[in-house]
């Protein structure tokens, strides 16, 4: 999903008390993707309730929220509004690869093929307005206010942070920055170890931090320019970009041609389904609402209690744990906040 430019991105490594005292918002769609599709048994089921409710995004976002706001990070979720029409081919080529990978996931389980079975069952990961009401619901139990994007979340997410509202944005895709965020982290949700695929090794993931104006001045681009770099990739609203263009490639282009424009002259048989130059303006002048508010409050632990343990079997012990590091991390927060106003009310 989203624009890749991995192959021409620098990010700098960092550590959770680098964040500490920062706002930072999620792409609420984003990472509840990414809960859905790593959370899950030894044979790539999700985890359920006794009511078969699935529930690995619920657990997700307790314990790993938990985590943050103990370090300080004050966190803030945008879910996805209307998409724009633009996308809709790229909404239903993904419903497709998803029947396709829950058919396959099936059929792995039934013969036997539990690596595999895992691997499509991550493929086969699908949101539904239950699952994202819940997530909505439990973020409001937990204190951590949430904002509804009236079309793109992370266009929504660079907005707030362009404004200086938020800090950053946290998404493991890269169109907030083309959206232009002046900041990303990527694998604030997804840090430890993870398996790679096919293979019986372990990598350690980190926090990664992209600062858009530095990035920019590496690549001698302005923002403009890694749009055009983006739409010849391939965007969302563009599937595929330009048949045999990656990253590198349309960096060399638009450094030679200045211009997405100018580029195509060079480029034979290049084809879009819809003008780049929509494309362009849905990146510049998206969608987005001024109506939201950024309020913090503490934990509503019989709240949280009733709807994780009582409602969705979770282990009481576990969530009071996980409670307690929330109730922490927001004492700290608010102390912070008091001395840093009482300092400068003073100077």
């Amino acid at each position: 999903m989203g624009v890749q430019l991995r192959e021409i991105v620098e990010a700098k490594k960092i550590d959770l008390k680098d964040l500490a005292g920062k706002i930072i918002v999620f792409d609420g769609h984003n990472i509840l993707y990414q809960f859905l599709s790593t959370i899950r048994g030894r044979y790539g089921e999700p985890l359920r309730d006794r009511e078969g409710r699935i529930t690995s995004h619920l657990n997700g976002l307790i314990y790993r929220n938990a985590n943050l706001i103990e370090a300080g990070i004050k966190v803030a979720y945008v879910f996805d509004g209307k998409p724009p029409l633009l996308k809709a081919e790229t909404l239903e080529k993904r419903m497709e690869t998803r029947r396709e990978a829950q058919e396959r996931y099936e059929e792995a389980l039934r013969e036997g093929r539990y690596e595999e079975a895992r691997r499509y069952a991550q493929q086969a990961v699908v949101t539904t307005p239950s699952i994202v009401e819940d997530a909505k619901k439990l973020l409001t139990l937990m204190g951590i206010p949430w904002i509804q994007a009236p079309s793109e979340g992370e266009a929504q997410s660079a907005y707030m942070a362009s404004k200086g509202d938020v800090w950053a944005v946290a998404s493991q895709d890269f169109d907030s920055l083309l959206f232009g965020a002046p900041r990303l982290v990527r694998n604030l949700s997804i840090t430890g170890r993870r398996k790679l695929p096919r293979k019986k090794l372990y990598i350690k993931i980190e926090p990664e931090l992209i600062e858009l104006e530095t990035m920019l001045e590496h690549l001698g681009l302005s923002r403009e320019q890694l749009i055009d770099i983006g739409i010849l990739v391939g965007t969302d609203y563009n599937p595929g970009g330009v048949k045999g263009i990656g990253p590198k490639r349309a960096l060399k282009l638009i450094r030679e041609y200045g211009s997405l424009e100018e580029a195509l002259k060079h480029i034979e048989g290049a084809e879009f389904p819809v003008p780049p130059e929509a494309i362009k303006r849905l990146f510049l002048n998206p969608e987005v609402t001024d109506d939201y508010e950024l309020e913090w409050r503490p934990p509503d632990v019989d709240g949280i209690i009733e709807f994780l343990c009582d409602e969705h079997d979770f282990n009481e012990e576990r969530v009071r744990k996980a409670i307690q590091k929330i109730e922490r991390g927001y004492k700290r927060s608010k102390e912070t906040t008091t001395l840093e106003r009482w300092f400068g009310a003073g100077t």
